[in-house]
């Protein structure tokens, strides 16, 4: 084999794993792990406006999950699942209930402790007060953000059903010193 040959091997060899990982990438991207851009402040101490995060939706939804979904005017949310199918959901004095049990969200003691006004940092309501039905039915979850106050969630504009959610949120990976797993 001639030293000419040997380059066109190594060429041809790079440039085939060059076209796979290419093709890997694309896959990654398009399908299991997809970048989205945060706007606002709503999961505020977890999320911040202009933060890129890694979604994916292959796996299942649970409570307390930091989830990414679109309403039907084409408006894209990332909030936190409060609220599972079949559940009755409250607030009382800052306190959720899930079917009457209290449920602690340790994901808030930061939002909580720098805000320092008396007022409650989540109103009280019941599911029934805002959406009329005492239960959330077989394909429908609750969320809210993190940052109560400002949040525009499921308090107002109810809840959301499951083919609505594009996946969970993973992963921030930009701007690089914000680089961290959503919990």
């Amino acid at each position: 084999m001639t030293k000419k040959q040997r380059y066109i091997d190594r060429f041809w060899l790079f440039f085939k794993f060059l076209l796979c990982s290419i093709v890997i990438a694309f896959i990654l991207r398009g399908f299991i792990l997809i970048p989205v851009p945060v706007e606002g402040n709503s999961m505020e101490n977890v999320l911040k406006q202009g933060d890129m995060v890694v979604m994916e939706k292959f796996s299942e939804i649970r409570r307390f999950d930091v989830v990414v979904f679109q309403l039907a005017d084409g408006t894209i949310y990332i909030k936190r699942v409060i609220g599972l199918p079949g559940e009755t959901i409250s607030y009382e004095n800052d306190q959720l209930k899930i079917d009457g049990q209290p449920i602690e969200e340790p994901y808030l003691s930061k939002n909580i402790r720098s805000d320092h006004e008396s007022a409650p940092y989540t109103t009280d309501f019941t599911l029934e007060e805002l959406t009329g039905y005492t239960e959330l039915s077989e394909d429908s979850y609750f969320v809210l953000g993190d940052n109560r106050r400002v949040s525009k969630d499921s308090r107002s504009f109810g809840t959301i059903a499951r083919e609505d959610i594009l996946g969970k949120a993973r992963f921030v990976y930009y701007p690089l010193h914000e680089i961290k797993w959503i919990r």
